[in-house]
C-alpha cells in the first residue's frame, strides 16, 4: 500500500520534474558549456576557452553599449515602477467606492504590458502622429520624435514597463493590508499625522515586501525584450539608445548564428545579476526589518 502511494505521489510530481529538467536544468548547463565554444548553430562547436568572454570584457564595443543602457534602463524602471505600484497601492487600501473595480483596473496592464499586441500600441501611441504627439501639440508645444531621438527613445521604452506596475501593486496591497489595525491606532494617540505614519510605521513595516519586489522586479528588468524588440524592430534605434543585452543576445544567437558567443553574453548578464542580487541581499540587512528583529 505505502508503495503504491509513492509511486502516485511521483506521477504527480514528475510533469514538474520533467519540465524542470527539459526546459530549465538541460538548457541552463548546455549554455554554460557553449559560452566556452565557438558554435555557428548549424555545424558542431568547437572547443575555444575563454576567447568569448575575453572579447566580451575587453574588446566588444557593442557589448558595452548594450550594457550601459540596459543598466540606465533598470536603474531607472525598477525605482520608478516600485514608487508607483507602492503609491497606487497606498490609495486603493482604502475602503472607497467601487474599490474592488478600481483595483482590477490597475492590475490589467499587468497582465497585458508584455504582449505583443501592447507593444504595438505602444509604437503607435508615441509616434509622429500618434496619440501623445496630438496632446502634445494640441497644448500649443512641438511634437517630439520619441523614437527618433537618443534623449526620449529609451524613457518611451521605460515608460512601458513602469506602466505594467500591476503585481508589484497587488503584493503592495496584500502587504499594507496585513499591518494590524492598532498599531495605527497608536499612532494617531500618539499624535502622529499622515506622512508620520507613512513614514514612520507603514514603510518600516512593509521592508521585506519592498525588498522581494526590489529583487523580483530587477531580474525581469535585466532579461526584459519584447517591449524593446517589437517597439524598434531589435534594432534598438536610434543610434542603440534602446538597444538592451537582450537584444543583443537574440542578435547573436539568431541573426548572426554565434550561439557560443551569444551563450557566454548571457552568463555575464546572470554573473551581473546574481552579484547585485547578493549586494541587495547585503544591504537589507540595514533597511529591512523583520517581526521580531531586535535592532539597537
Amino acid at each position: 500500500m505505502g508503495g503504491e502511494k509513492q509511486w502516485v505521489g511521483l506521477a504527480y510530481v514528475a510533469p514538474y520534474v520533467i519540465g524542470l529538467l527539459v526546459f530549465t536544468a538541460i538548457p541552463f548547463g548546455a549554455s554554460f558549456y557553449l559560452s566556452f565554444t565557438d558554435y555557428p548553430l548549424l555545424s558542431a562547436p568547437i572547443w575555444v576557452g575563454l576567447q568569448n568572454y575575453i572579447e566580451l570584457i575587453f574588446h566588444d564595443r557593442t557589448f558595452h553599449r548594450a550594457l550601459q543602457v540596459t543598466m540606465t534602463y533598470v536603474f531607472i524602471t525598477v525605482p520608478l515602477k516600485l514608487t508607483f505600484a507602492l503609491a497606487i497601492a497606498y490609495v486603493l487600501n482604502y475602503k472607497l467606492k467601487f474599490i474592488g473595480f478600481f483595483r482590477t483596473a490597475y492590475y490589467v496592464p499587468s497582465i497585458l504590458g508584455g504582449s505583443v499586441a501592447i507593444a504595438v500600441l505602444w509604437r503607435y501611441i508615441f509616434a509622429d502622429i500618434g496619440l501623445v504627439n496630438m496632446i502634445i501639440t494640441g497644448l500649443g508645444f512641438e511634437a517630439i520624435n520619441f523614437f527618433g531621438d537618443p534623449r526620449y527613445a529609451l524613457f518611451t521604452i521605460t515608460l512601458l514597463r513602469v506602466w505594467q506596475f500591476g503585481s508589484a501593486m497587488v503584493i503592495f496591497l496584500a502587504a499594507l493590508q496585513s499591518i494590524p489595525a492598532h498599531v495605527y491606532e497608536a499612532a494617531a494617540i500618539d499624535g502622529a499625522n499622515k506622512a508620520q505614519t507613512f513614514f514612520f510605521i507603514t514603510l518600516p513595516l512593509i521592508t521585506p515586501v519592498i525588498f522581494f519586489n526590489l529583487i523580483l522586479q530587477m531580474v525581469e528588468a535585466f532579461q526584459e525584450f519584447n517591449g524593446p524588440f517589437i517597439i524598434t524592430d531589435g534594432t534598438g534605434a536610434p543610434l542603440r539608445s534602446t538597444y538592451l543585452v537582450p537584444l543583443y543576445i537574440y542578435d547573436k544567437a539568431f541573426r548572426q548564428f554565434d550561439m557560443g558567443y551569444a551563450s557566454a553574453i548571457a552568463w555575464i548578464l546572470f554573473a551581473i545579476i546574481m552579484v547585485l542580487t547578493l549586494i541587495a541581499f547585503w544591504s537589507s540587512r540595514h533597511w529591512v526589518y523583520y517581526a521580531g528583529d531586535k535592532r539597537s
